[in-house]
């Protein structure tokens, strides 16, 4: 990816030369009265403008861009510059300090090796200049120590070389640089997700062996909880005996939902289909089953555009939300869930009236496994999950808190159809 980068900005920089290298020739023979060779100059211009062109057709179905390939680009743009001076003048060409634009974007895209390799080249090709002139010519009198006018027009051609070439390089080295450093960004966010996922693959992994292996003994428990109702019932056994057993049956296939749900928590259970929906209707299933009383709702008044995600992956994800809001809020006011159209999209705000979080707890607050809360009144999935399940929704989760004043969770939701899923989504309680 990196050398179709360098690639892409060094067939820019091609398209730049050639126009420069048309325009100065059209203006040394129209506006200076130089007399220049046209032909192979022309020809010179088309040789590079036509290796552009196939280079810029290969690229757009290549899979691999081999840096050999942008050397060799390099190196023959290094000869073409060599011809055009050779036939405008040779090494008295005030424009000869041009090469240094090729050298300086060659340090940049690649190896030392092979940019040596076009120092050495370039050396050699200015060089020959000096022992191959070309009879006559527009700088010939200053190349033999000529002075006066000859002389003028080359130091005012060599500041316009120094004009050029320092806009080229500072431009292209700073766009390639710019576009090196987005893609680092864009490999890091990458890396971030994949890293997310590894962790929610090992969660899934652990929730359904836990399933599995405790599958067996509740199913034992069950049978053997069956069988003793039965022969208590037979034995005519007081009720008191047959209701405790028939509570410890209950408690077992409560067990058994709890693993089940367990899984599909992790990530394990089939995919939940996207599906449109209001966002009164979303607030409606993340709410249901809390304290109503305790939960301050603001819609607005008129329907904005549906929402395209799994209705209850992303219910429950602001479930969480509200849940651990409402925690935080014991005994300190209602928790206010408010919800906008913000342009293209639905904000979602979830605000308490807790103590906060100071800004080492705020930095790793979606981090897995991590909580502050006593022991066994939370593993610390709760944001973790319910971020995972609003990005790959196309949406976003932003924690906003304030030591001693309160915190508030923010989502970002694409309105109408623009949600599309990344993988299967499987519904999470995220509690």
């Amino acid at each position: 990816m990196t050398s179709r980068i360098n690639l892409t900005w060094l067939l820019w920089l091609r398209w730049g030369a050639a126009a420069g290298q048309l325009a100065i020739i059209a203006f040394a023979t129209r506006w200076l009265g130089v007399e220049l060779a046209l032909l192979p100059l022309l020809g010179l211009v088309a040789v590079g403008v036509a290796s552009n062109v196939a280079c810029g057709l290969w690229l757009r179905t290549a899979d691999e861009v081999p840096e050999e390939l942008i050397a060799a680009l390099m190196a023959l743009d290094v000869l073409i510059l060599t011809g055009l001076f050779y036939f405008s003048g040779g090494a008295s060409n005030p424009f000869s300090s041009i090469y240094l634009v090729n050298l300086a974007l060659a340090a940049v895209v690649l190896r030392p090796l092979w940019t040596w390799a076009l120092v050495v080249l370039s050396m050699g090709c200015f060089a020959a200049l000096f022992f191959l002139p070309l009879d006559g010519g527009a700088h010939a009198g200053h190349a033999m120590g000529g002075s006066g006018e000859h002389l003028r027009m080359h130091l005012e051609g060599m500041w316009v070389a120094f004009a050029l070439g320092a806009s080229f390089i500072v431009y292209f080295v700073h766009r390639v640089a710019r576009a090196l450093a987005e893609r680092e960004h864009e490999l890091m966010i990458a890396r971030e997700a994949t890293a997310r996922a590894e962790r929610l693959a090992s969660l899934a992994t652990l929730a359904a062996g836990a399933a599995h292996e405790l599958a067996t003994p509740l199913s034992v428990i069950a049978v053997v909880t069956r069988e003793l109702e039965r022969s208590l019932a037979k034995a005519r056994i007081d009720d008191g005996a047959r209701s405790d057993v028939g509570l410890i049956r209950d408690q077992v296939e409560r067990c058994r939902e709890i693993l089940l749900q367990l899984a599909a928590d992790a990530g394990a259970s089939t995919g939940e289909d996207f599906s449109s929906v209001g966002i009164d209707r979303l607030v409606e299933t993340a709410l249901r089953g809390l304290d109503g009383t305790a939960v301050e709702v603001v819609l607005p008044q008129h329907a904005g555009p549906e929402l395209v995600i799994p209705v209850r992956a992303v219910g429950q994800a602001v479930r969480a939300l509200v849940k651990n809001a409402l925690e935080a809020s014991v005994g300190r006011g209602a928790v206010r869930v408010a919800a906008r159209l913000d342009g293209t999209r639905w904000r979602l705000e979830v605000r308490d009236h807790g103590h906060g979080m100071s800004e080492e707890v705020l930095e790793r607050a979606m981090e897995p496994f991590f909580t502050t809360k006593a022991p066994g009144k939370g593993m610390g999935l709760g944001l973790f999950l319910a971020r995972d399940v609003i990005e790959r929704v196309g949406g976003s989760l932003v924690i906003r808190s304030e030591a001693g004043v309160g915190t508030t969770a923010v989502v970002y939701l694409p309105a109408g159809a623009q949600a599309r899923p990344e993988r299967p989504l499987a519904a999470r309680s995220a509690a």
